[in-house]
């Protein structure tokens, strides 16, 4: 095969590549900037363009080259490019071509739009390599916009009640989603430490994000009212919180689609926001490959190859270390 699974990662031997390895190697060619795909130690690394600041930004001086979508290179005689995933900021697809075969990693994508990032690009070939963190058909995602109406009303309910609003999301993707689909004018939006390091680093490169308040020990108690807060869920029910009190909780997740998830954590109010796709988005990129061989990673996977294997496709599902962020790792006794 032209690709395979390695212990190091998802290996290319006629090329001498890896594609997101989750140990070091000398050639590595990463989707995106996420830490659980793009890792510490590769001697040289290849990504989208929009990914290099932020992955200088987490793993300091690297070899790294920079590629635009579309533009093909040659490694060892094996035509490589990168398309649009539609995940995050320069989230890409990897298309790896040699003697006639296809084959395409999607890495982490969504099918749906957003403000931030570039559209999914479906692509035909051979084989395809799908994560399935939402693979199930309970996930189905409403529009954004109307998710962006409900966290306005919510934030417009706790600041008449004399509360802040504490919203948590990933700190790099669903957070600048928020800051660009949220109405500001509502008032204040402050923001965790490592949410606004993360904003730093992507108006640098020159996302349009709007005015933000980095939250500071300064900011004592009282110091904020009917603010919304974006922070990490890693904040949650940690010292840092008690300067915003009084305040509400929200969590904006895909898992806030699962009945339960919002009481179990104990967040006030959820709201379903995914950046990865959801079953029927899963459905349909699979369909536009035209592939006849699934390879299912990181989600649920015995459950979604075994699906496709019912409707027609040769999918097997495949171990792999991706899968440790917030939202990729499945809420607890869901």
């Amino acid at each position: 095969m032209l690709l395979s699974f390695h212990s190091s990662g998802i290996y290319c031997e006629a090329g001498d590549f890896f594609i997101d390895p989750w140990r070091p190697v000398d050639r590595a060619i990463i989707t995106h900037a996420h830490s659980d795909h793009a890792r510490w130690g590769m001697k040289h690394y290849l990504a989208h363009r929009d990914s290099l600041p932020i992955m200088r930004h987490r793993l300091g001086e690297i070899d790294i080259q920079g590629m635009h979508y579309g533009a093909p290179v040659r490694i060892n005689g094996v035509t490589v490019s990168l398309h649009p995933a539609g995940h995050i900021i320069g989230s890409s697809q990897v298309r790896v071509e040699h003697k006639g075969e296809v084959w395409v990693v999607s890495g982490d994508y969504k099918t749906t739009t957003d403000a931030t990032c570039t559209p999914f690009e479906p692509l035909s070939c051979h084989h395809f390599i799908t994560e399935s963190t939402f693979g199930l058909p309970v996930f189905h995602w409403e529009h954004e916009q109307a998710v962006y109406d409900a966290i306005n009303a919510w934030w417009r309910n706790c600041q008449d009640e004399g509360k802040n609003a504490v919203l948590f999301a990933y700190s790099l993707g669903k957070a600048q989603r928020i800051l660009r689909g949220v109405d500001g004018s509502i008032g204040p939006i402050v923001c965790h430490g490592a949410v606004e390091n993360t904003n730093a680093v992507l108006r640098q490169a020159g996302m349009v994000l709007p005015p933000t308040i980095r939250a500071v020990r300064e900011h004592q108690k009282g110091h904020f009212r009917g603010a919304l807060i974006l922070a990490p869920p890693s904040a949650n029910s940690t010292s840092w919180m008690k300067r915003f009190q009084p305040f509400e909780t929200g969590f904006a997740s895909g898992w806030m689609q699962l009945r339960g998830a919002r009481r179990r954590r104990n967040f006030d109010r959820g709201f379903v926001l995914s950046d990865h796709a959801d079953w029927p988005g899963l459905l349909q990129a699979i369909e536009a490959t035209g592939a006849s061989n699934i390879y299912v990673t990181h989600g649920y996977t015995e459950l979604f190859a075994a699906y496709l294997n019912e409707i027609g496709y040769n999918a097997s599902a495949v171990r792999t270390e991706f899968g440790t962020q917030e939202e990729d790792t499945p809420l607890e006794n869901e």
